[in-house]
Protein backbone atom coordinates (compact mmCIF):
# COMPACT_ATOMS: atom_id res chain seq x y z
CA UNK A 1 0.00 0.00 0.00
CA UNK A 2 1.42 3.56 -0.83
CA UNK A 3 1.59 6.15 1.51
CA UNK A 4 -0.12 9.86 1.02
CA UNK A 5 3.42 11.60 0.82
CA UNK A 6 4.18 8.66 -2.00
CA UNK A 7 0.84 8.94 -3.85
CA UNK A 8 0.94 12.23 -4.13
CA UNK A 9 4.51 12.48 -5.22
CA UNK A 10 3.46 10.00 -8.62
CA UNK A 11 0.13 12.01 -8.76
CA UNK A 12 2.25 15.12 -9.23
CA UNK A 13 4.69 13.62 -11.56
CA UNK A 14 2.05 12.29 -13.58
CA UNK A 15 0.57 15.74 -13.80
CA UNK A 16 4.11 16.56 -15.17
CA UNK A 17 4.48 14.34 -17.61
CA UNK A 18 0.86 15.37 -18.98
CA UNK A 19 1.60 18.82 -19.13
CA UNK A 20 -1.21 19.39 -16.97
CA UNK A 21 0.47 21.87 -14.71
CA UNK A 22 2.18 24.89 -16.57
CA UNK A 23 5.35 25.62 -16.38
CA UNK A 24 6.51 22.74 -13.75
CA UNK A 25 7.13 20.02 -16.01
CA UNK A 26 10.44 22.21 -18.22
CA UNK A 27 12.04 21.67 -14.87
CA UNK A 28 11.86 18.28 -14.67
CA UNK A 29 14.65 15.43 -16.44
CA UNK A 30 12.65 12.81 -18.35
CA UNK A 31 14.88 9.53 -19.13
CA UNK A 32 14.93 5.93 -19.68
CA UNK A 33 16.45 3.30 -17.29
CA UNK A 34 16.93 -0.40 -17.85
CA UNK A 35 15.94 -3.14 -14.36
CA UNK A 36 19.86 -3.41 -15.14
CA UNK A 37 22.78 -2.14 -17.33
CA UNK A 38 23.91 -5.60 -17.43
CA UNK A 39 23.84 -6.85 -21.24
CA UNK A 40 24.96 -10.30 -20.90
CA UNK A 41 23.56 -12.49 -23.40
CA UNK A 42 20.59 -14.26 -22.65
CA UNK A 43 19.87 -12.13 -19.11
CA UNK A 44 16.28 -10.47 -19.71
CA UNK A 45 16.14 -6.10 -19.09
CA UNK A 46 13.34 -4.32 -19.05
CA UNK A 47 13.12 -0.79 -19.78
CA UNK A 48 11.36 1.91 -17.84
CA UNK A 49 11.02 5.74 -18.53
CA UNK A 50 11.27 8.19 -15.18
CA UNK A 51 10.72 11.57 -14.88
CA UNK A 52 11.53 13.64 -12.08
CA UNK A 53 14.11 16.33 -10.27
CA UNK A 54 17.78 16.13 -9.32
CA UNK A 55 17.90 12.10 -11.09
CA UNK A 56 14.84 11.17 -8.23
CA UNK A 57 11.75 10.22 -10.00
CA UNK A 58 8.47 7.47 -10.51
CA UNK A 59 8.02 5.34 -13.50
CA UNK A 60 5.94 6.84 -16.29
CA UNK A 61 3.42 4.57 -17.66
CA UNK A 62 3.53 4.11 -21.44
CA UNK A 63 0.67 6.41 -23.24
CA UNK A 64 0.29 5.64 -27.06
CA UNK A 65 -0.91 9.38 -27.56
CA UNK A 66 2.84 10.93 -26.38
CA UNK A 67 4.80 7.71 -27.97
CA UNK A 68 5.96 8.57 -31.83
CA UNK A 69 8.71 5.89 -31.78
CA UNK A 70 10.33 3.56 -29.24
CA UNK A 71 13.27 1.71 -30.91
CA UNK A 72 16.28 -0.13 -29.85
CA UNK A 73 19.46 -1.15 -31.77
CA UNK A 74 21.49 -4.08 -31.70
CA UNK A 75 22.86 -5.89 -34.46
CA UNK A 76 19.79 -3.92 -36.29
CA UNK A 77 17.68 -0.98 -35.28
CA UNK A 78 14.08 -2.39 -34.27
CA UNK A 79 10.95 -0.53 -33.46
CA UNK A 80 9.22 -1.64 -30.29
CA UNK A 81 6.60 1.22 -30.55
CA UNK A 82 4.14 -1.71 -31.92
CA UNK A 83 4.91 -4.30 -28.83
CA UNK A 84 4.42 -1.27 -25.81
CA UNK A 85 1.50 -1.98 -23.50
CA UNK A 86 -0.56 1.20 -22.73
CA UNK A 87 -0.79 2.14 -18.83
CA UNK A 88 2.41 -0.23 -18.21
CA UNK A 89 5.65 1.10 -16.58
CA UNK A 90 7.89 -1.79 -18.27
CA UNK A 91 7.85 -0.26 -21.66
CA UNK A 92 9.51 -3.25 -23.16
CA UNK A 93 11.07 -6.53 -22.11
CA UNK A 94 14.70 -7.38 -23.51
CA UNK A 95 17.07 -10.29 -24.10
CA UNK A 96 20.24 -9.84 -25.14
CA UNK A 97 21.63 -12.07 -27.74
CA UNK A 98 25.06 -11.28 -27.91
CA UNK A 99 27.74 -8.85 -25.99
CA UNK A 100 27.83 -6.03 -28.36
CA UNK A 101 25.52 -4.25 -26.17
CA UNK A 102 21.75 -2.18 -26.70
CA UNK A 103 21.08 1.53 -27.28
CA UNK A 104 17.21 2.17 -26.38
CA UNK A 105 15.94 5.71 -27.68
CA UNK A 106 12.11 7.11 -27.11
CA UNK A 107 10.82 10.20 -29.47
CA UNK A 108 7.52 11.76 -27.82
CA UNK A 109 5.11 14.02 -29.31
CA UNK A 110 4.32 17.78 -28.31
CA UNK A 111 2.86 18.64 -25.38
CA UNK A 112 1.36 22.57 -24.81
CA UNK A 113 2.23 24.43 -21.61
CA UNK A 114 2.10 28.51 -20.34
CA UNK A 115 3.64 29.88 -17.82
CA UNK A 116 3.74 33.35 -16.58
CA UNK A 117 7.02 35.65 -17.42
CA UNK A 118 9.08 35.65 -14.75
CA UNK A 119 9.03 31.82 -13.96
CA UNK A 120 9.14 31.28 -17.49
CA UNK A 121 12.54 33.23 -17.78
CA UNK A 122 13.87 32.23 -14.87
CA UNK A 123 13.83 28.53 -16.65
CA UNK A 124 15.10 30.39 -19.83
CA UNK A 125 18.32 31.18 -17.60
CA UNK A 126 18.66 27.54 -15.72
CA UNK A 127 18.74 25.52 -19.11
CA UNK A 128 21.01 27.85 -20.70
CA UNK A 129 18.88 28.92 -23.34
CA UNK A 130 20.43 32.62 -24.52
CA UNK A 131 18.63 32.95 -27.44
CA UNK A 132 15.51 32.84 -26.40
CA UNK A 133 15.53 35.00 -23.26
CA UNK A 134 17.63 37.74 -25.46
CA UNK A 135 14.59 37.51 -27.86
CA UNK A 136 11.94 37.67 -25.44
CA UNK A 137 13.54 40.37 -23.07
CA UNK A 138 12.77 42.65 -26.71
CA UNK A 139 9.37 41.37 -26.16
CA UNK A 140 8.64 42.60 -22.72
CA UNK A 141 6.77 40.91 -19.87
CA UNK A 142 4.57 38.08 -21.64
CA UNK A 143 3.90 34.92 -20.59
CA UNK A 144 5.73 31.96 -21.96
CA UNK A 145 3.53 29.92 -24.38
CA UNK A 146 5.53 26.81 -24.66
CA UNK A 147 4.80 22.91 -26.42
CA UNK A 148 7.64 20.61 -25.51
CA UNK A 149 9.22 16.90 -26.16
CA UNK A 150 11.49 14.35 -25.36
CA UNK A 151 14.25 12.55 -27.00
CA UNK A 152 15.60 10.26 -23.96
CA UNK A 153 18.41 6.94 -24.99
CA UNK A 154 19.68 4.76 -22.40
CA UNK A 155 22.65 2.23 -23.19
CA UNK A 156 22.69 -1.62 -21.96
CA UNK A 157 26.46 -2.20 -21.63
CA UNK A 158 27.88 -3.83 -24.72
CA UNK A 159 31.02 -3.89 -26.74
CA UNK A 160 29.61 -2.57 -29.72
CA UNK A 161 30.89 0.70 -31.06
CA UNK A 162 29.13 1.09 -33.81
CA UNK A 163 25.79 0.31 -31.83
CA UNK A 164 26.37 3.14 -29.09
CA UNK A 165 27.61 5.96 -31.33
CA UNK A 166 25.46 5.44 -34.42
CA UNK A 167 22.56 8.47 -34.69
CA UNK A 168 18.85 6.68 -33.92
CA UNK A 169 17.78 9.95 -35.84
CA UNK A 170 15.69 11.99 -32.66
CA UNK A 171 14.96 15.57 -32.94
CA UNK A 172 17.27 16.57 -30.64
CA UNK A 173 20.08 13.66 -29.94
CA UNK A 174 23.04 13.39 -27.64
CA UNK A 175 25.47 10.82 -29.73
CA UNK A 176 27.96 8.98 -27.71
CA UNK A 177 31.46 9.27 -29.37
CA UNK A 178 32.82 6.53 -27.67
CA UNK A 179 31.19 3.34 -25.87
CA UNK A 180 30.01 5.01 -22.86
CA UNK A 181 30.66 3.48 -19.08
CA UNK A 182 34.55 2.18 -19.92
CA UNK A 183 36.47 5.60 -18.80
CA UNK A 184 36.63 8.92 -16.77
CA UNK A 185 35.81 10.82 -19.97
CA UNK A 186 32.99 10.91 -22.39
CA UNK A 187 32.91 12.58 -25.63
CA UNK A 188 29.82 13.23 -27.01
CA UNK A 189 27.98 15.16 -30.02
CA UNK A 190 24.87 16.76 -29.41
CA UNK A 191 22.66 17.07 -32.94
CA UNK A 192 19.90 18.79 -33.95
CA UNK A 193 17.63 17.67 -36.73
CA UNK A 194 21.02 16.12 -37.92
CA UNK A 195 23.02 18.74 -37.70
CA UNK A 196 25.63 19.58 -34.94
CA UNK A 197 24.76 21.88 -32.39
CA UNK A 198 26.62 24.74 -31.26
CA UNK A 199 26.65 26.23 -27.74
CA UNK A 200 23.86 23.53 -26.14
CA UNK A 201 24.51 23.90 -22.48
CA UNK A 202 25.19 20.01 -21.31
CA UNK A 203 24.27 19.03 -17.43
CA UNK A 204 25.03 15.60 -16.16
CA UNK A 205 23.36 13.68 -12.66
CA UNK A 206 25.02 10.65 -10.93
CA UNK A 207 23.08 7.99 -8.94
CA UNK A 208 24.78 5.51 -7.14
CA UNK A 209 24.30 1.75 -8.42
CA UNK A 210 21.83 -0.77 -6.45
CA UNK A 211 23.15 -4.54 -6.39
CA UNK A 212 25.46 -5.38 -9.42
CA UNK A 213 24.92 -3.13 -12.29
CA UNK A 214 21.36 -2.19 -11.85
CA UNK A 215 20.36 1.37 -10.13
CA UNK A 216 18.45 2.23 -7.68
CA UNK A 217 15.06 2.59 -6.97
CA UNK A 218 14.75 6.34 -8.72
CA UNK A 219 11.23 6.65 -6.50
CA UNK A 220 12.89 6.60 -2.99
CA UNK A 221 16.61 7.64 -3.67
CA UNK A 222 17.66 10.43 -2.78
CA UNK A 223 17.57 13.87 -5.71
CA UNK A 224 21.76 14.77 -6.51
CA UNK A 225 22.43 18.10 -7.88
CA UNK A 226 24.13 18.77 -11.01
CA UNK A 227 27.36 17.06 -11.09
CA UNK A 228 29.15 19.47 -14.19
CA UNK A 229 27.20 21.25 -16.79
CA UNK A 230 29.46 22.31 -20.54
CA UNK A 231 28.35 23.83 -23.77
CA UNK A 232 29.15 22.83 -26.76
CA UNK A 233 31.62 23.89 -29.30
CA UNK A 234 31.19 24.92 -33.17
CA UNK A 235 31.04 21.08 -34.33
CA UNK A 236 28.55 20.32 -31.22
CA UNK A 237 30.81 18.04 -29.45
CA UNK A 238 32.08 18.60 -25.97
CA UNK A 239 33.77 16.03 -23.17
CA UNK A 240 31.85 15.15 -20.89
CA UNK A 241 33.52 14.11 -17.51
CA UNK A 242 32.27 10.76 -15.93
CA UNK A 243 35.04 10.49 -12.77
CA UNK A 244 33.06 7.85 -11.06
CA UNK A 245 30.72 4.93 -10.90
CA UNK A 246 27.52 5.03 -10.85
CA UNK A 247 24.22 5.66 -13.31
CA UNK A 248 24.81 8.57 -14.89
CA UNK A 249 22.02 10.66 -16.85
CA UNK A 250 23.26 13.42 -19.64
CA UNK A 251 20.70 15.83 -20.74
CA UNK A 252 20.26 18.91 -22.84
CA UNK A 253 17.47 21.55 -23.77
CA UNK A 254 17.20 23.27 -27.21
CA UNK A 255 14.60 25.80 -27.81
CA UNK A 256 13.25 27.01 -31.27
CA UNK A 257 10.57 29.70 -32.19
CA UNK A 258 7.44 27.78 -33.10
CA UNK A 259 5.90 27.86 -36.43
CA UNK A 260 2.73 26.76 -35.67
CA UNK A 261 1.97 29.94 -33.50
CA UNK A 262 -1.40 29.13 -32.81
CA UNK A 263 -0.27 25.75 -30.61
CA UNK A 264 3.05 27.96 -29.02
CA UNK A 265 5.34 30.50 -29.18
CA UNK A 266 8.43 28.71 -28.05
CA UNK A 267 9.18 24.95 -29.12
CA UNK A 268 11.56 22.97 -26.46
CA UNK A 269 12.93 18.94 -27.39
CA UNK A 270 14.28 17.69 -24.35
CA UNK A 271 16.95 15.42 -24.94
CA UNK A 272 18.94 12.75 -22.24
CA UNK A 273 21.13 9.95 -22.36
CA UNK A 274 21.44 7.30 -19.72
CA UNK A 275 24.57 4.43 -18.84
CA UNK A 276 26.40 2.99 -16.08
CA UNK A 277 29.34 3.52 -15.43
CA UNK A 278 30.81 -0.14 -13.25
CA UNK A 279 32.46 -0.15 -10.19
Amino acid sequence: MKTPGRALFGLLLFTLFTGLTAGSARAHQFWLAPSSYDGTPGRPVSVSAFAGTGFRGEAMPWSPAHGVRFVVRTARLVDLTPAAAPGETNWSRFVPTDGGGAMFAFESGFTGIQLAAAPFDAYLLDEGLTAARSARSRAGEVPGRERYRRCPKAWIAGTGAARATAPIGLPLEIVPLAVPGFGPMLPIRVVRDGRPLAGALVKTWRSPLGAGVAPSDAAIRDSVGVSWKGRTDVRGTVTVPVPESGEWLISVVDMVPCREKEEADWESTWASLTFARGR
